[in-house]
């Protein structure tokens, strides 16, 4: 097969069918190169070739023809797919059939929950289509009385906190992301195994009262007392930016880039790193205060991204490497993956345990607790559980805003304790 490049080494095509069918092979890789595949006219010519070549026996053969000259990362996949079953839903001609499609996309946005990946796909359909205005009737008087029922409605921030990341439109994600940039992360300090001097401290200072007793004489003339140093600690933050994780990270990786440039919050430093096959540190690219450059920054930086998942290897990466210098001053981890692993599970249990051993709180959120019906049935997952101090859900902002009040509860375990009743019960 020549090069994509070469495309004028093409010879024309002679479809035996409508003509019309390549205009809409063309549109429909429009609309998933609008949807974020990257497809190119060498592409489309592969893909009407193809489609010429194997015929229209069936639906599922015209789809995988596609798919297969279309989709070069696992991760479109869900994509293509829900692009696929809106755009090919009515055979005729392109605007025709978006005519067809306004009211069905309507409402699948309206009476239930989008899937993965529908909304974008519905708006790079759509791109361009003119909505028709509602057409108001003429009444004999000049003024209009519109009554609106609000009593069952709520704000569109309210709605959005609870979105699902991954079922955010485009205009929702940007929207969402800056949502994600006013919000915070405090932290209380700790209590310190060391003191200062505090009249009303609990602790006596012997070797100060010692001290001065010397000076007069060994005469004890004052009892010193003091209380524990408060100290602040590091937060530390694992990020999984594999395939199935990735709309998850980038939101995430927002919300962190406010937490690592917000002053007053409480943290000594802030540490971000980045895994999928392998471990990337990003913490000086988090510390860029324009969010766009940061984020453009540490993707350059983990040349990992939207590829596999291998969490053992890369928490024994930062175990070995990384530990010692970001965990000294009793730091609080938050690991952000759905614990989808390929690697043996007793390695990661191993991994998992040096880490909880390491740090002062363990925190994992995992998207999947999305789910209703969760259980800890895959084996990283099972692997993983025993050794977190809390386990929560983090698929959107009132997630994350639950985390910001609970960070600093030793008491609160999140969905842990209950997930561990079911694992032990097996």
């Amino acid at each position: 097969m020549p090069p994509r490049d070469a495309m004028t080494d093409y010879a024309p095509l002679e479809l035996p069918d409508d003509p019309k069918l390549t205009h809409n092979i063309t549109h429909f890789a429009r609309a998933l190169r609008a949807a974020g595949l990257p497809i190119g006219p060498g592409r489309v010519i592969d893909a009407v070739r193809a489609v010429a070549a194997a015929g229209f026996s069936s639906r599922e053969d015209f789809f995988f023809t596609l798919r297969a000259c279309l989709v070069t990362r696992p991760e479109h996949l869900t994509i293509f797919a829900q692009v696929f079953r809106l755009y090919w839903r009515d055979p005729r001609y392109m605007e025709h059939m978006m005519a067809m499609m306004l009211p069905a996309i309507r409402g699948v946005q309206e009476d239930r929950s989008a899937q993965a990946a529908e909304k974008r796909a519905a708006e790079a359909l759509l791109d361009g289509v003119a909505r028709d205005a509602p057409e108001i009737e003429e009444h004999d008087s000049d003024e209009v009385q519109i009554d609106i029922d609000a009593s069952a409605t709520m704000s569109g921030e309210e709605r959005l906190r609870k979105l699902d990341f991954e079922q955010m439109s485009t205009a929702e994600a940007a929207q969402a992301k800056r949502m994600l940039a006013r919000l915070t992360l405090p932290v209380k300090p700790f209590a310190s195994r060391r003191g200062v001097e505090s009249p009303q401290g609990a602790r006596l200072d012997m070797r100060r009262s010692l001290r001065g007793a010397l000076r007069h004489g060994g005469e004890m003339r004052r009892i010193h007392r003091k209380k524990p140093r408060e100290r602040w600690p590091n937060l530390v933050v694992l990020c999984d930016i594999s395939g199935s994780m990735s709309q998850y990270s980038r939101m995430v990786l927002h919300f962190l880039h406010a937490v690592a440039n917000q002053k007053g919050a409480g943290w000594a430093r802030v540490h971000a790193f980045t895994f999928g096959t392998q471990l990337t540190n990003i913490t000086r690219q988090l510390a860029t205060r324009d969010v766009d450059a940061a984020l453009a920054a540490a993707g350059k930086q983990a040349q990992d991204w939207e590829g596999g998942t291998r969490i053992g290897a890369s928490l024994h990466a930062f175990n070995r490497d990384w530990s010692r210098r970001v965990m000294g001053q009793g730091a609080v981890v938050l690991l952000i993956t759905d614990g989808l692993d390929r690697d043996a599970p007793e390695a990661l249990s191993h991994e998992m345990e040096r880490l909880h051993l390491s740090s002062r709180r363990l925190i994992w959120l995992n998207p999947l607790l999305r789910w209703e019906g969760f259980a800890p049935k895959a084996k990283g997952i099972r692997a993983m559980l025993p050794h977190v101090d809390a386990f929560r859900a983090g698929h959107s902002i009132a997630t994350l805003e639950d985390l910001a009040e609970a960070i600093s509860r030793r008491d609160d375990d999140g969905e842990k304790a209950r997930l561990m009743v079911a694992l032990q019960g097996e």
